[in-house]
């Protein structure tokens, strides 16, 4: 790996904050770069980038790729290593809607559940409150005891957003005082295995899984689309999803306009009519 593109990757954790993840994608994709062309990343113009990009068909992972390598290029041009300016469009991507489950279908899952059990417990709250909340599963599942006070839970490491605020409803709130109150392990963390060791990202997928059939994403989806449907303000839920941007949000206008759909072709008189 070029000393560039370590410096680029420390420039990423200083300043952007991303997590290791994003980081060592974006190194691999600037050293597959790198690797393509006999010419150093500096000597590299939009045209020798364009002939690498051209191997890659499926439009989102040569999205992903250009974010990487159009980060590279702001960074060395801010940085004074290079005189240039690459900045490549990104490809259209036809956006698919999120798939979500209603409140109804979420209830019937959580039914499924024994209550009379230690685990049953942690997993009805753990349902309840990715779907009440919002988060992601890994930072669900970072959430510690001093992190919930009077109704509020402060949500953190988040993929390099800040921090940020989200209220529980009443009976996710009620759900997980339940669970800690059965919880006898001393641990300022709130999701446990049996072992008393903070839950695993698989773990909690299973019991997502096992309950609902669906990934612990599709909760956050279901989360947002209820908020949408419901009428609430798009840049409100994008702050609650921890959103940077507005365009990442509004993928969940699509939904508004498919359920207002459904709705007319339900109960207007005009229906089946042609």
């Amino acid at each position: 790996m070029s000393d560039l593109i370590v410096a680029f990757e420390e420039y990423l954790t200083v300043n952007k904050a991303l997590d290791s993840q994003t980081i060592d994608s974006y190194a691999g994709d600037l050293m597959q770069l790198e690797t393509s062309s006999s010419k150093s990343l500096l000597k590299l113009d939009t045209n020798d980038i364009l002939i690498f990009l051209s191997s890659f068909k499926n439009k989102r992972t040569l999205n992903r790729k250009l974010s990487s390598i159009n980060s590279f290029y702001h960074f060395c041009h801010h940085k004074e290593f290079s005189e240039k300016k690459i900045a490549i469009p990104m490809a259209k991507v036809p956006q698919n809607l999120p798939k979500y489950l209603d409140s109804e279908e979420i209830m019937s899952g959580l039914g499924l559940i024994d209550r009379s059990k230690r685990a049953g417990l942690r997993d009805y709250a753990l349902i309840l409150f990715l779907y009440a909340s919002g988060c992601r599963i890994s930072e669900a599942l970072s959430v510690q005891r001093r992190d919930v006070v009077g109704g509020w839970v402060k949500i953190r490491f988040a993929k390099g957003e800040k921090e940020r605020v989200v209220p529980l409803a009443p009976v996710a709130l009620e759900a997980l005082e339940l669970y800690l109150e059965a919880e006898d392990m001393q641990s300022s963390a709130i999701w446990l295995n049996y072992r008393g060791d903070v839950l695993s990202r698989i773990s909690a997928y299973k019991i997502v899984k096992k309950y609902l059939n669906v990934s612990p994403h599709v909760l956050r989806h279901s989360f947002a689309s209820a908020l949408i449907i419901g009428g609430a303000d798009l840049r409100v839920v994008q702050e609650l999803l921890g959103h940077s941007s507005l365009i990442s949000t509004q993928i969940y206008t699509h939904i508004q306009k498919e359920n207002l759909r459904e709705t007319i072709n339900r109960y207007h008189p005009l229906r089946g009519k042609s």
